[in-house]
């Protein structure tokens, strides 16, 4: 056997890699969102969005990957480019603006936007709680926004009026013009205003944790009341009709506010918000990007959308409900893992172009590799599709990586937990697995301490639990699922085995029926096969690209991309 072995910090670096390589030094790291790497030859473009959600997402993107890898390469650099660039640009009602550039035309500030502004800020504040800038202008944007809602006061009906008891906040518009404040006759035409104007949410509650901000509270209760009121956004089951990024960003939101406030309305209405997504997808992690707005069959799955559930993942996990586990680990190692970019072989480069005007060419098959799709078929990454490599989803596929990592083991009543089975070494262990090829997980212990393995359904009932080699008989933490050996020294070696195999498994999502190969935890395969880049195409004597009869026609001045995954400077 020889299968594709999951590895979160190859993730990590390749997303670095990206990262690094589409960051414009001539415009003061100015991301590029939009990468057209179908054309021939592949293009990078600059566009409006860059300065607006990119630089916030790309600065949190940045600081999970540094968590992961450390300070390598250009990371440092890259963070402190990007946090210049969310620090300037500020106008009235502290909202932040786009900048001027040729290709910018209306300068705005976006509700949609500031979602990922604010939370770039908190990481600012949490990194470095002396950064005053940072502080000041997470403090400015909380009162600006709060100081430009519609406060709903008064219910005026047939029956009489009556006056709301609690806060219900909602936004006269998703745009705010630098030059003319709320113009009605101008939208963004996304649509859906009151769920895209309140991604803002779960960084809402972070703020108000981070710096008891009691006005970032109440703005975030008063967004969350009129969301679940009424908006009549979502119907009694919590489903909905529109764009899953934005609806699961605020379930997210609405589950940790239940963990500040306590109030049992949040978490019924996110948890509900999160299993209705669940329902329209694969049980490995692909969702649609829109629910109920196109046929299931032209779907496609953005990687921001997996970072969503990764998060509501762990808001849940941290109100008791363990189960949710098992979701986020099946979601990250497989849907997350393939929506990256590891290979490049069709990108086609010519770098007599040289780069200006907003544009880039050069060695862009080897830039490219590690960014996130943002439209992904459950069997390829279509170069049809718009898409294929989106700038949003290269800001929030190392964001999901950085929540993995601090998940892969938790502490809870003294017991050292493996909940997600990746190499990772620290001063307390050294972590390793053998999966797919092998049902075996290791902990080499550093430091003297109660330690285990989360029992996971796809590890069967036959599992095994060795110390130092020898099959033992565990303890057993009931309310985590935790097999564990108590009091476990320096220097020993626990080790989880159970047996896997290939399990083949039909179920029926956008708009088809689909055939996964399952080795535990992981899809090896699925059929049937896609085009052009396959996914899920997990052993490694198989080729993972299959041309077309447009590329191998394709002649000219042009070379082609790496053949191999992940070939990238080490």
């Amino acid at each position: 056997m020889d299968y594709q072995k999951y590895d979160l910090t190859e993730e990590a670096r390749l997303a670095l890699n990206y990262i690094d390589g589409m960051t414009d030094r001539a415009y003061d790291y100015l991301p590029y969102w939009l990468v057209t790497p179908h054309k021939k030859p592949a293009e990078a473009e600059h566009c409006k969005v860059d300065d607006a959600e990119l630089v916030g997402s790309w600065l949190e993107a940045t600081d999970s990957l540094r968590g992961i890898l450390g300070d390598v390469g250009e990371s440092k650099n890259l963070y402190e480019g990007f946090r210049r660039r969310v620090l300037s640009s500020w106008g009235e009602h502290g909202l932040r603006f786009h900048e001027a550039y040729p290709w910018t035309h209306t300068i705005h500030s976006s509700f949609h936007e500031m979602g990922y502004i604010l939370p770039a800020l908190n990481r600012l504040v949490k990194n470095n709680p002396d950064d005053k800038e940072a502080e000041a202008r997470a403090s400015g944007l909380v009162r600006g926004m709060r100081s430009l809602v519609i406060e709903r006061k008064v219910n005026t009906f047939w029956s009489g009026d009556s006056y709301e008891k609690k806060p219900i906040y909602e936004f006269p518009n998703d745009v705010y013009l630098k030059d003319g404040g709320f113009d009605l006759t101008r939208h963004t035409g996304r649509g859906e205003q009151c769920i895209r104007n309140a991604v803002s949410l779960h960084a809402l509650v972070d703020r108000y944790v981070i710096a008891g901000d009691e006005v970032a509270l109440d703005l975030a209760t008063g967004m969350a009341n009129y969301l679940l009121g009424p908006s009549r956004y979502f119907n009694y089951k919590f489903e909905f009709f529109g764009h899953v990024h934005s609806a699961l960003w605020v379930a997210a939101g609405l589950i940790y506010l239940y963990r500040v406030v306590d109030n049992q309305k949040y978490l019924v209405a996110g948890e509900n918000i999160y299993r209705y997504v669940v329902s329209l997808g694969s049980s490995f992690g692909w969702i649609p990007e829109y629910a109920q707005w196109h046929k299931p069959e032209d779907e496609h799955c953005e990687t921001c959308c997996i970072k969503d559930l990764i998060l509501c993942c762990e808001e849940l996990i941290k109100c008791g409900k363990t189960e949710y586990w098992d979701d986020m680990n099946r979601f990250a190692r497989n849907q997350l893992s393939e929506n990256q970019v590891k290979y490049t072989g069709y990108v086609v480069v010519d770098n007599t172009i040289p780069d200006g005007n907003g544009k880039t060419y050069h060695d862009l098959d080897k830039r490219l590799l590690g960014g996130y799709t943002g439209g992904s078929e459950p069997n390829s990454i279509s170069l049809t599709r718009f898409r294929s490599i989106a700038g949003c989803c290269v800001g929030t596929g190392p964001i999901a990586l950085g929540i993995l990592w601090k998940n892969v083991t938790t502490e809870t009543d003294g017991i050292l937990s493996v909940n997600l089975h990746t190499d990772k070494e620290t001063a307390d262990y050294r972590l390793s697995h053998k999966m797919p090829d092998e049902g075996v997980i290791s902990l080499e212990l550093k430091k003297d301490t109660s330690a285990g393995f989360r029992i996971y359904p796809f590890m069967g009932k036959e599992w095994k639990l060795y110390q130092n080699g020898k099959e033992i008989a565990p303890l057993w933490q009931i309310e985590e699922n935790v097999a564990y050996v108590k009091d476990a020294k320096n220097g020993d070696v626990l080790e989880l085995r159970f047996p896997i195999e290939t399990v083949e498994k039909k179920e029926f999502f956008a708009g088809k029926e689909y055939t996964a190969f399952w080795r535990g935890a992981d899809v090896v395969d699925l059929l049937p096969h896609g085009e052009h880049v396959r996914l899920y195409q997990r052993d490694n004597r198989i080729p993972k690209y299959y041309p077309t009869p447009d590329d191998l026609e394709y002649q000219g001045q042009v070379s082609r991309g790496p053949t191999q995954q992940g070939q990238v400077k080490k």
